[in-house]
């Protein structure tokens, strides 16, 4: 059990790695300097904020290699419930974050463009800010492919958390409201992209509240003691014996 509550808590900072990286990421680098739909302001601001952009993209390699080691720790934990699940949970895991590499590449492409190297003199700066903007919108919908792989991992993983005796049932049905909340943002978006503010805003909350409920677990409690069988009453034996 000492194992298995080291194993947790390991998981459970890694999530809160994964978690502050996404955010600085996603939030402090992507939504402060990307504009929709203005090339030349996107430009100009990766341009003047490059040290920035760079910090981000290290934030996103950091989320990669902490959820691949993230993926094989809950495996460990969990493949005494359904070994055929866990396996399918961890390979969908996993899938998603070698989506996610891949498509780095596309946060990538941008500054290469813009970094005034000698070979891109045959653009003219309009040409090399569309094509940032391009390679940026086209990082967006990576992330929307790797959340679809994303939404089928945490599904598994809230089946195997609510069978789990290591873990309270709730923290099982909280993380499958966030998985169907992944799967609607990406799926829904690929459907229906011009209710794209909408099915961001209602993935939010259950994806939220599902991460951290689950996270909070894993760092404080670890894994939950299992009930250990009540001890015979010594009088009870004294008796027993009499008795034979």
């Amino acid at each position: 059990m000492n194992s298995a509550k080291k194993t947790a808590r390991v998981t459970g900072i890694l999530y809160l790695i994964i978690f502050f990286a996404n955010v600085f990421a996603y939030f402090f680098v992507s939504q402060s300097l990307i504009v929709a739909g203005d090339a030349a302001t996107t430009a100009n601001n990766i341009m003047t904020s490059e040290p920035l952009y760079r910090a981000g993209l290290v934030s996103y390699l950091i989320v990669f290699l902490s959820d691949i080691a993230v993926a094989i720790l809950l495996y460990k934990l969990l493949n005494p419930v359904n070994k055929t699940l866990a396996m399918i949970f961890m390979v969908t895991r996993l899938m998603q974050t070698a989506v996610h590499g891949v498509n780095l590449l596309n946060f990538r492409f941008p500054s290469l463009l813009l970094s005034g190297g000698t070979y891109l003199t045959v653009f003219v700066p309009a040409q090399l800010h569309a094509a940032t903007l391009l390679f940026l919108n086209a990082h967006h919908y990576g992330v929307l492919i790797s959340e679809a792989f994303f939404a089928v991992s945490t599904l598994l993983l809230a089946y195997l958390v609510y069978k789990s005796e290591l873990f309270p049932g709730i923290l099982g049905i909280l993380l499958a409201f966030a998985a169907f909340g992944y799967f609607l943002d990406s799926v829904g978006i690929f459907l229906l992209p011009q209710h794209e503010a909408l099915f961001a805003e209602i993935m939010q909350a259950p994806a939220i509240i599902g991460e951290i409920s689950f996270t909070l677990y894993l760092l404080i409690k670890g894994v939950r003691t299992p009930k250990q069988d009540q001890p015979i009453p010594l009088q009870t034996t004294q008796a027993k014996r009499t008795a034979a």
